[in-house]
């Protein structure tokens, strides 16, 4: 039986291209259509629309930016629900609020589906290479159901426990990998304006014991000033968001991430939120600017 996927982004595309190509019998469908195209042009059915996707597959993948949008798909609140997911086994991989998944799989449960919390580590480009790390979050059972079939799409399956373990665990990637970024964009700006060759810093980097694959390709982009989106500021400033919240919620101080989260807020005000994270330099290059007309203009 088909695997349904909905959900054809920035990361769902070319997770579900991976899916496709690697002879999983596939049925997609996103909001706008054009995205389908290379999917049946690699062997996937495009369904009419999000219902007709689960009338042909049991198990159905979303990856959906925001709860929103999965209650928009699955028909939550309305009496097309049930009918969807009941029977049925939904693979949540977007990053939403930990208790939003909670409560999704609670409803799904009540109407006699099943639910797997599943976020991924990772952006466009170890998606397009079926490198991403999945964290999954569910019944122990329907877990090692799914597990098999992300293989094409990620290189690495860890089970987290119970919902919404998985999404708690992806927080705590997701706070360490925004701190790590924005802390290579401020050096690389450190160094730029100290005039050093942005080259020689980035072999030192590659050679040094920091070094990692989201510190050479952030770095390469750097100091190309190639700022085309692998994740948005837009994307990650939603995960700020989201992390912080569930930060507040359990009495925790998140220090580093609230300055970041100031960062990439500044950098939506600059415009440039579908820029890639790194060009949060951007902002970091206007608070120095900022700076520097202060003092000029001081008596």
């Amino acid at each position: 039986m088909s695997i349904g996927f909905i959900g054809l982004g920035i990361m769902g595309g070319p997770m579900a291209l991976n899916l496709a190509r690697s002879g999983t019998p596939l049925v997609v469908w996103n909001r706008s259509a054009d995205k389908c195209e290379a999917l049946r042009a690699a062997g996937a059915s495009v369904a009419s629309d999000a219902p007709d996707v689960f009338r042909q597959a049991r198990i159905v993948v979303l990856m959906l930016y925001d709860g929103g949008a999965i209650d928009a798909v699955l028909g939550r609140g309305t009496a097309a629900f049930g009918t969807n997911v009941a029977g049925h086994v939904v693979v949540n991989m977007g990053t939403v609020e930990a208790a939003y998944s909670r409560g999704l799989e609670a409803d799904i449960h009540a109407a006699g589906g099943h639910y797997v919390e599943c976020p991924v580590s990772g952006s466009r480009k170890p998606a397009e290479a079926g490198q991403l790390v999945a964290m999954l979050a569910g019944e122990p059972a329907v877990m090692e159901e799914v597990r098999p079939l992300l293989a094409p799409m990620c290189r690495e399956t860890v089970v987290c426990g119970p919902v919404p373990s998985a999404l708690l665990m992806k927080f705590s990637v997701n706070l360490f990998m925004i701190a790590m970024v924005t802390g290579l964009a401020e050096a690389v700006h450190f160094a730029e304006r100290h005039h050093l060759d942005l080259e020689r810093l980035r072999d030192v980097l590659d050679a040094s014991p920091m070094a990692s694959n989201v510190s050479r390709v952030k770095g390469e982009k750097l100091v190309a000033r190639d700022f085309k989106a692998q994740a948005s500021i837009v994307d990650v400033l939603k995960n700020n968001r989201l992390i912080a919240e569930q930060a507040r919620a359990a009495g925790l101080t998140s220090p580093l991430l609230d300055v970041c989260h100031a960062l990439y807020g500044e950098m939506l005000a600059l415009g440039h939120g579908q820029q890639d994270m790194v060009s949060v330099l951007h902002a970091l290059e206007a608070r120095t600017d900022a700076v520097a007309r202060s003092a000029s203009n001081a008596p």
